[in-house]
């Protein structure tokens, strides 16, 4: 099995590592997204107007999901597939940058995953707002050469266009949505379809043409709307649409419920992860109660929820009621890395540290971003953290012992790497981060990191392999680093066995 980041650095990517060959899938010229652009910014405007002055993206999913049922979808929304009790089917979160980051996921998950009957894409399939044009490059040419369907559920970013794209590559719905009545004036819905994001009125233009690079018969997969099941196998796999702001809508909320009932084994993909960075986020419904609610539900039967929007890979491991669900983060799919080091020590759901898994290592976000720091600010000797000074740093400031066995006194916590580790939101145990206030992790992780895209390796990409069995579920997840040695044989950063009993 080849070398993780849990093993060696140079499983991390780290060294001298020779870099891949996904640049050859790539287009010849690349636009590189910047979450520092204010233009960026200006065009994903939609999720704070909504917070601001409403959220009306339960209102436009009901009318795209009527559309879908004249059109002859299934009322129950569930795609219903013939495959055998033993499968295997992936799962990748918040791919549609375009860029290197995205394209190195590529090789090695055609290698570790080629022979998968499915894909399912968890949140954001297209940055920054979700256009039809950006289809091309940000998901037609990736994925050309994966020989099987691939299924998505919307992030946020999918509804900047009110979500319009999407429909149109996954639903085959083309024609855009009437436009809704015009609200009164001088109202906040008023306001807020003045400053409403749309598309370009030719938006599309080139669909057809990205359409062929995945035309064969068996890359073909029409979903019913933007939530759906799949029943596949023993499990049956529900998809949620948590829109812009991160909850559901009542319309959907009831059908969930429906579709969450029976012994079947399931398990949930949501574009808003329900434990992340330490935290429970249970998703509000609509109306009443919360997604977390139906995934406890013991008559429910779910074994695993697997959220995207966090560009990293995490698993808490809950006891529910003697159970145990696994609660995955797989947003590694190919945007900009989100910081792991910024995660306190974990104890949340009866999960400690013990238990938690993330990708990448705390150690290694902090040596990524310190040197990603480093040269922006031109103080590289200064800002720039060697990955052994940040593991040890984290080490110290978490309680934990260091992950990768040989960092074990490998380097000396200076003041100077204490103070790095601080300015760049490195988190603490509990009980000392109510002893200092200062709102550092959250001005790193709201101001910080959004602009933090990379081009050189490694980039600490990942992406899910679950193979089915009728007694368990074995979910892996596979790194991606940009480098060759990852490329030709991807390690495996984290496992566990999911009883299906």
């Amino acid at each position: 099995m080849a070398e993780s980041s849990r093993d060696t650095a140079e499983g991390a990517g780290w060294g001298a590592a020779e870099r891949g060959a996904y640049r050859r899938l790539m287009p010849e010229r690349v636009e590189k997204l910047s979450w520092l652009d204010p233009r960026t910014l200006w065009a994903a405007r939609n999720g704070v107007l909504a917070s601001w002055f409403g959220d009306p993206t339960g209102r436009t999913r009901q009318r795209w999901v009527a559309r879908r049922a004249a059109a002859g979808a299934p009322a129950d929304k569930v795609i219903r597939r013939d495959d055998p009790d033993r499968f295997s089917f992936l799962v990748i979160g918040d791919t549609g940058e375009g860029d290197d980051p995205q394209y190195a996921v590529v090789p090695g998950l055609l290698r570790a995953g080629g022979d998968t009957r499915f894909a399912v894409l968890a949140s954001d399939v297209i940055y920054p707002v979700g256009a039809a044009d950006d289809y091309g490059t940000k998901f037609f040419r990736p994925y050309q050469d994966y020989q099987a369907p691939i299924y998505a559920i919307p992030g946020n970013h999918d509804w900047y266009e009110d979500l319009g794209g999407f429909m149109r590559v996954f639903c085959d719905d083309t024609p855009p949505l009437d436009p809704e009545p015009a609200p009164r004036p001088l109202t906040r819905g008023w306001l807020r379809a003045l400053l409403w994001h749309r598309p370009r009125p030719d938006d599309g233009r080139r669909l057809a043409q990205a359409r062929a690079l995945r035309s064969a018969p068996a890359q073909r997969a029409v979903q019913p709307g933007p939530y759906w099941a799949i029943d596949a196998g023993p499990v049956r796999i529900v998809g949620i649409d948590t829109g812009l702001l991160g909850t559901v809508d009542a319309e959907q909320g009831a059908w969930l419920r429906e579709v969450s009932r029976g012994p079947r084994p399931k398990i949930l993909v949501t574009g808003s992860p329900l434990y992340v960075d330490g935290e429970h986020h249970p998703c509000a419904i609509e109306g009443g109660g919360t997604v977390d609610d139906l995934v406890r539900d013991p008559a429910h039967h779910y074994v695993a929820a697997i959220g995207g929007d966090i560009h990293n890979y995490q698993r808490y491991p809950v006891d529910v009621a003697g159970r145990t669900v696994q609660y995955v983060v797989a947003g590694g799919g190919g945007a900009f890395m989100h910081a792991t080091h910024t995660i306190p020590r974990v104890s949340v759901g009866g999960v400690t540290e013990a238990d938690f898994r993330c990708y990448p290592l705390r150690g290694d976000s902090l040596a990524f971003y310190s040197g990603l720091y480093g040269r922006r600010l031109r103080l590289r000797r200064f800002f720039t953290l060697t990955e052994a000074e940040a593991t040890a740093v984290i080490a110290e400031r978490l309680g934990i012992g260091p992950t990768r066995a040989q960092a074990a006194g490998a380097a000396r916590v200076t003041r100077r790497v204490r103070l790095v580790a601080g300015l760049l939101g490195t988190g603490r145990r509990p009980e000392r981060q109510k002893r200092f206030r200062l709102p550092v992790r959250k001005i790193y992780t709201q101001l910080f990191s959004p602009g933090s895209a990379t081009y050189s390796p490694p980039f600490f990409k990942c992406f899910l392999r679950l193979d089915v069995a009728p007694d368990a579920v074995r979910l892996r997840c596979f790194a991606a680093t940009g480098n060759r040695a990852q490329e030709t044989d991807p390690p495996v950063e984290d496992e566990v066995t999911i009883p299906l009993g």
